[in-house]
C-alpha cells in the first residue's frame, strides 16, 4: 500500500454485549460506565491532534466520537461500519463455538468468512482499502475491533492472515506512522 498519513485508530467504548460475550455486527448496545470512561481517554489522548475526524455510523462508535471528539466534531463514513455478521449478530459467542465447531476450526478470526449471510474479509479489506487511499491527511478514527484490525494490517502492507496479531484495545489511541504501529494508552488504563 502506498505511504498513508498517520493514523489514530480507536476502537468504540466497551458496549453490555462487549461485557456479555456477545457479538454485534451491525447491531448495537449501549456503552457501558467503563465504555464511556474509555471514550474520555482517547479524547484526552488525541486532545492536540490535528486531522481528520471520522467514524463508523453505528450508534456505539458515534457515542464514542461525541465523547472524543464533540458532538459536531467529525465526520460519519460507512466504510468504517463493523464487519457484517449476519445470522450471528446478537448471539453469544461461546454458545455458536459450542453449536458450530466446525465454523470456528482453523486460524484465529478465520471464521468471519464463514458466518451465514456475512460480509466476509475480502469484502471488508476491499471497503478499508478504498477508504485508505481516499485519505489525503493525518485521520482519527472511530469504529470497530475487525474492522480497525482490517486498516491496520492493510496499512502496515501485512497479510490478512495477520488480522489476529495484537490487540485493538479499547480505551487506547492505536497509531500507525511510518509503518509502524504503538498503542498510546491512557495512565488511568490499568487493566
Amino acid at each position: 500500500m502506498r505511504d498513508l498519513p498517520d493514523l489514530y485508530l480507536m476502537r468504540h467504548g466497551e458496549t453490555l454485549w462487549n461485557a456479555e460475550g456477545r457479538l454485534q455486527g451491525a447491531l448495537d448496545a449501549p456503552l457501558t460506565v467503563r465504555g464511556v470512561r474509555q471514550a474520555g481517554w482517547q479524547a484526552e489522548l488525541v486532545r492536540d491532534v490535528a486531522g481528520l475526524r471520522l467514524s463508523s455510523p453505528q450508534g456505539r462508535a458515534l457515542r464514542t466520537a461525541e465523547r472524543v471528539y464533540g458532538a459536531n466534531g467529525f465526520t460519519v463514513d460507512p466504510r468504517l461500519s463493523e464487519i457484517g455478521i449476519g445470522v450471528f449478530a446478537g448471539r453469544l459467542l461461546v454458545d455458536l463455538q459450542r453449536d458450530h465447531p466446525d465454523l470456528f476450526a482453523g486460524p484465529p478470526l478465520a471464521w468471519y468468512d464463514r458466518c451465514p449471510e456475512g460480509e466476509g474479509l475480502a469484502a471488508l479489506a476491499l471497503r478499508c482499502r478504498g477508504f485508505l487511499y481516499a485519505l489525503t491527511g493525518p485521520a482519527l478514527i472511530v469504529s470497530h475491533g475487525i474492522t480497525l484490525r482490517m486498516l491496520r494490517v492493510l496499512a502496515l502492507s501485512q497479510s490478512i492472515a495477520r488480522l489476529a496479531e495484537g490487540e485493538m484495545r479499547q480505551g487506547a489511541v492505536h497509531l500507525i506512522r511510518r509503518g509502524q504501529c504503538r498503542t498510546l494508552r491512557h495512565p488511568e488504563d490499568l487493566d
